[in-house]
């Protein structure tokens, strides 16, 4: 079983490798530069299961290229991936500080267009998706063994830094949980590759006006690394 978790910094990449018992950085074998791969090792029942675990930067775009490449040049060695779960740290939508939350799906909620009617998605425009759904059971099972809340974990290019803007997101999507700025590029690029996609948020902060003092990256960056070591055991399960 083979796993690769997409991190956007090297902060989430080395907490989801502590939180995996510790890795040492490896070289990618697609020749990536500027961001380290850290792999882990760990049994569960017979068969090995490995996590290779990128930080491939900022944004959609980046997390798309960064995940794209790195199942390419898997694929070309022979040695595939399985999943890909995109993890880290998120503004929460009535979740607490220090929270995880596993998607149900991923979303791009900020790709359209605004009209004299509001926000139109590229799917309501008719040129293409803006979700991705994980399958059901999968996400089930993995928000049980990490503790985890399950909703709607929201793309975007900008953070919401106000009321205003968090109230108009949650009224296009009242199941949200989470935003962050990677999951649907990774899940566009999981999906061109036909492997499974996961998402894992741990919450910093509040999804609203930008309080700093609100912030808890710490404890976030802890839940995080415990919330990806909890998705192993069930990613082999749902491989087996």
């Amino acid at each position: 079983m083979r796993v690769l978790i997409v991190t956007a910094v090297p902060a989430e990449r080395d907490a989801v490798a502590s939180g995996l018992g510790g890795a040492e950085p490896v070289p990618l074998p697609s020749g990536q530069t500027g961001y380290a791969l850290h792999r882990a090792h760990a049994r569960h029942g017979e068969a090995p299961l490995v996590a290779d675990v990128l930080a491939a930067g900022v944004g959609p775009a980046a997390a798309a290229a960064g995940t794209a490449t790195a199942l390419t040049a898997a694929s070309a060695a022979g040695e595939p991936y399985d999943a890909v779960v995109s993890a880290g740290i998120a503004g929460g939508f009535g979740q607490p500080p220090g929270g995880t939350v596993v998607a149900t799906s991923i979303v791009a909620a900020d790709l359209g267009a605004a009209t004299p009617a509001g926000f139109a998605s590229v799917t309501e425009l008719g040129f293409g998706t803006v979700e991705h759904r994980p399958p059901e059971q999968l996400v089930r099972a993995a928000a049980e063994a990490a503790g985890a809340a399950a909703g709607a974990v929201l793309t975007v290019s900008t953070v919401t830094g106000s009321a205003e803007r968090a109230e108009e997101l949650t009224a296009r999507h009242p199941d949200a949980a989470a935003e962050a700025m990677e999951g649907f590029g990774v899940a566009e690029a999981a999906a061109a590759h036909g492997v499974t996609v996961l998402e894992l948020r741990t919450v910093s902060n509040p999804c609203g006006p930008r309080d700093r003092d609100s912030w808890r990256i710490d404890e976030a960056l802890t839940a995080l690394g415990g919330g990806c070591a909890a998705l192993l055991p069930v990613l082999r399960a749902w491989k087996a």
